[in-house]
């Protein structure tokens, strides 16, 4: 496939797009610095201008497209691209460039007719991640049915955008995909998992999850292989909690006023991706284990 990919060069993306080039596809990097990576095609430009997004979307990837004449169409648009969390910038600024960054994206891409698009949500809509205080789930397993609750700008901004993907695919009838990205992994970070085993509360606002970068890339690439959904939101996250204990002992002792829905089995994720698994034919690959003594 010849893939837009906003973001790129963040720390989410760099992993997904390393693992789309080594399955074929062909990627162009749209973001405000370049990805450092053998094989991706690069375009500095801002998401927050919307004739950029429009020009992104309907020009070469790279020199050697320029000989045939003809200009390739586009079959996809990741967009990863986002201020990535609360603290980095003023909340209105955040705000700001998160949902009007999606709006030019997803815009440009359903009016020059790319049918398939997949943006990254996140995990903070469900109301834990930056909530002032404790705040519990009010419902365990989280699914993608259960209630969001943001209280900060960038959850906010990333639930607008659900909104937002899902006017534009009512209107344009793309398959748009929307992922709850849960706490991102990279493959060095897993040093960090013996001290979430002894001390389970660091985990406790990313409901003890967490989503491999490169089983990210596995589901962004299932969501571009997997057509006729129309509008869908999926949590990306692992299948596993992170800190060795039963889910259902997490449940009493870390979010006590959460509404137990189904019997929580074993050491499953309290953010559940069983609809990835389901609709997606997501299977993990990267369960921490391999890479934790304990």
């Amino acid at each position: 496939m010849r893939i837009i990919f906003t973001g790129g060069s963040g720390k989410a993306g760099r992993h997904v797009v390393a693992w789309l080039l080594a399955r074929g596809h062909r990627v162009l990097n749209v973001d405000l610095s370049p990805l450092d990576l053998p094989g991706v095609d690069n375009l500095i430009a801002d998401i927050t201008d919307s004739g950029q997004m429009f020009n992104a979307m309907s020009g070469y990837f790279g020199f050697d497209e320029l000989e045939p004449g003809d200009m390739p169409r586009v079959d996809a648009v990741v967009h990863f691209a986002a201020v990535p969390r609360i603290l980095l910038v003023p909340d209105d600024v955040c705000f700001r460039v998160n949902t009007l960054g999606t709006y030019n994206v997803i815009e440009a891409a359903v009016k020059l007719g790319i049918a398939k698009i997949v943006i990254a949500s996140s995990e903070t809509v469900y109301g834990v991640c930056f909530a002032k205080g404790r705040v519990d789930p009010p419902e365990l397993p989280i699914t993608e049915e259960s209630p969001t609750i943001p209280t900060d700008s960038y959850a906010l901004s990333k639930l607008v955008n659900e909104q937002t993907a899902q006017v534009f695919q009512r209107r344009s009838g793309a398959d748009i995909y929307a992922l709850r990205i849960a706490n991102v992994i990279e493959p060095h970070e897993y040093t960090d998992f013996p001290r979430y085993i002894t001390d389970p509360e660091l985990r406790r606002r990313n409901h003890f999850g967490y989503v491999d970068a490169r089983d990210l890339g596995q589901i962004v690439e299932r969501c571009l292989l997997t057509d006729g959904l129309g509008y869908q939101v999926f949590n990306a996250v692992n299948d596993e909690n992170n800190v060795d204990r039963p889910t259902a002992d997490l449940a009493r002792d870390y979010y006590p006023t959460s509404h137990i829905t189904r019997p929580l089995a074993g050491h499953e994720a309290p953010m559940s991706n069983r609809k990835a698994r389901d609709l997606l034919g997501f299977r993990e690959e990267h369960s921490w284990r391999k890479y934790v003594d304990i």
